[in-house]
């Protein structure tokens, strides 16, 4: 069995490669499916950008991102709600059924988690008819609690779950994220949980590592790098009975300045050491 055949590289991992080289650059290095971001591949075009990775024989494993739902204006609401359907029609065109949301975090002023919480799931009381209609689901990425007041109030898988589970398994999902969640002493428990409802819609791999460097977003590190057991997750994550992609998401400008292909080679040979 091919040990890479549930590996899938996210795009901004590598963000130096255009879509093409992206493309090009997993299919020589036997990787079989690709994350992608609304940004690229809108610049690019969705609909060319679909017949890209479908003709290399690729599967798009998620779309990211969907989300920013905490507004209280009415206008920035109906905006949100306007521009994640646009990601639905995006997910759906290039065949993958999994929009990654990242929530939102605080709107100015605010300090109520609550009500941004709630707001949320407004939202997903919307958007997640049309997005089973569009045999695409949404899945609520829990972020590391340090960035809850700006970009992600959602920090906990128990957290998301209780969000999705207002909703059929079917129409909303969680994403399990290494980098996010390791530091969680409950979120074994809480993956079982995500497992037995049919909840757990990605698998994602980065490590976490010290002292955090300036700009944290941009501070992910390279498999076995840094401080999470990466093997534990996937070996909890396939225990809960998830049996999908495990997808590559790091952002680290030491990677961005590197050569791509030899990035990706070394992911794959980390992937063999530290998950599998």
């Amino acid at each position: 069995m091919n040990d890479l055949a549930r590996l899938s590289l996210n795009q901004e991992t590598i963000k130096q490669w255009s879509l093409p080289e992206l493309v090009e650059g997993c299919v020589k290095a036997g990787v079989p499916g690709v994350g992608l971001w609304r940004e690229p591949v809108q610049a690019y075009g969705v609909e060319a950008a679909a017949h890209l990775v479908r003709d290399a024989g690729l599967t798009v494993t998620t779309l990211c991102r969907g989300g920013f739902f905490t507004a209280i204006d009415p206008a920035e609401q109906r905006r949100a709600l306007n521009d994640n359907r646009a990601a639905i029609d995006e997910a759906a065109a290039l065949g993958t059924d999994t929009l990654v949301l990242v929530s939102g975090g605080l709107p100015a002023g605010s300090r109520d988690l609550y009500g941004a919480r709630e707001r949320v799931a407004d939202a997903l009381a919307l958007l997640a008819p049309y997005a089973a209609e569009r045999g695409v689901r949404l899945a609520i990425e829990p972020l590391h609690p340090m960035y809850a007041s700006d970009r992600c109030v959602v920090s906990t898988l128990a957290q998301a779950l209780d969000l999705a589970e207002r909703f059929p398994a079917g129409e909303v999902g969680v994403v399990v994220d290494t980098y996010h969640l390791w530091w969680d002493d409950t979120v074994g428990d809480q993956i079982t949980r995500a497992g037995a409802a049919g909840r757990i819609a990605s698998f994602q791999l980065a490590d976490w590592i010290t002292p955090l460097p300036e700009g944290v977003l941009l501070g992910r590190g390279q498999l076995g790098e840094g401080s999470v057991d990466l093997r534990w997750f996937r070996e909890r994550v396939e225990a809960a009975g998830y049996d999908g992609p495990i997808e590559v998401e790091i952002f680290n400008p030491e990677l961005w300045a590197r050569d791509g292909a030899e990035v990706l080679t070394e992911i794959a040979d980390r992937y063999r050491t530290h998950v599998l």
